[in-house]
């Protein structure tokens, strides 16, 4: 079974947790760090026994950790996150908010967890894009069918001094896998990408001969860091933003290191 119908199973059935009074850390205090913090071995040692022994093909625990409730404990499968109490009799499906910070903790841990290692990007993979100086630098995963992408890339022609690591992301359909075949094998491929993103002269029809491996890898990058819209934006920090931004926003990020 997998993570994602793992979920949708869940959502109906478990809405509630019953929390172990015993089970409460009096030093757990509500933070994002104490969040993290590893649950006591015979809390992970029964969250891992039992979940899978109720749960027929319950997929494989990668970790379990604290959270700022007491007796509760976050179950994270690969990049999905869960949470049970002390004995995983219990599990539920959702969000965790602080209500007082007014913030979204389940986001902030997955943020943390599908953070991009800018230095780790396949760059082998991108073509680039300089203007000015090229000092600042920022990678993005497009489709070139993406309306949202090309209304992005309007921004984007207004910053300056950034070096723009462009990586082909066809996932809307055959034709846009076409469109970044023809893009990728082009001799110029950031002039062939800007002629159809900004003003609409599709590429020539790419040779059978020309390598394409990049996009398939690329594809496969993207499911492995959940990149499942375009335009996706990674910053140095290795921060990520999903969805079309202004060319304001772009500089405030750029300057701030993508914070």
């Amino acid at each position: 079974m997998k993570a994602n119908a793992m979920r949708t199973g869940l959502a109906a059935a478990l809405m509630a947790v019953a929390l172990a009074a015993g089970a409460a850390e009096k030093d757990l205090a509500p933070t994002v760090a104490n969040a993290a913090r590893a649950a006591p071995p015979a809390v992970e040692a029964a969250v891992r026994r039992n979940l899978p022994a109720r749960m027929p093909n319950f997929p494989q625990i990668d970790e379990v950790s604290r959270t700022p409730i007491p007796g509760l404990y976050e179950v994270r499968i690969g990049t999905e996150l869960f949470y049970t109490d002390a004995d995983g009799a219990y599990i539920i499906n959702g969000e965790m908010m602080d209500t007082k910070a007014r913030r979204n903790l389940t986001q902030e841990r997955l943020d943390k967890l599908l953070a991009i290692d800018f230095s780790a990007l396949p760059m082998k993979d991108a073509f680039t894009i300089v203007r000015g100086n090229g000092k600042r630098k920022i990678a993005v995963f497009e489709d070139p069918n993406c309306p949202y992408c090309k209304h992005f890339e309007r921004d984007l022609q207004k910053v300056d001094n950034v070096t723009v690591y462009m990586f082909l992301y066809p996932i809307l359909g055959p034709d846009s896998v076409e469109k970044s075949k023809a893009i990728w094998c082009s001799r110029d491929k950031g002039r062939s990408w800007e002629d159809w993103m900004i003003k609409g002269e599709a590429p020539a029809k790419a040779e059978a001969a020309c390598d394409v491996g990049a996009l398939a890898r690329n594809t496969e990058f993207g499911r492995k860091y959940r990149i499942t819209g375009t335009p996706t934006l990674v910053f140095a920090d290795g921060s990520r933003v999903p969805g079309a931004i202004g060319t304001a926003q772009i500089e405030k990020l750029l300057a701030n290191g993508g914070k």
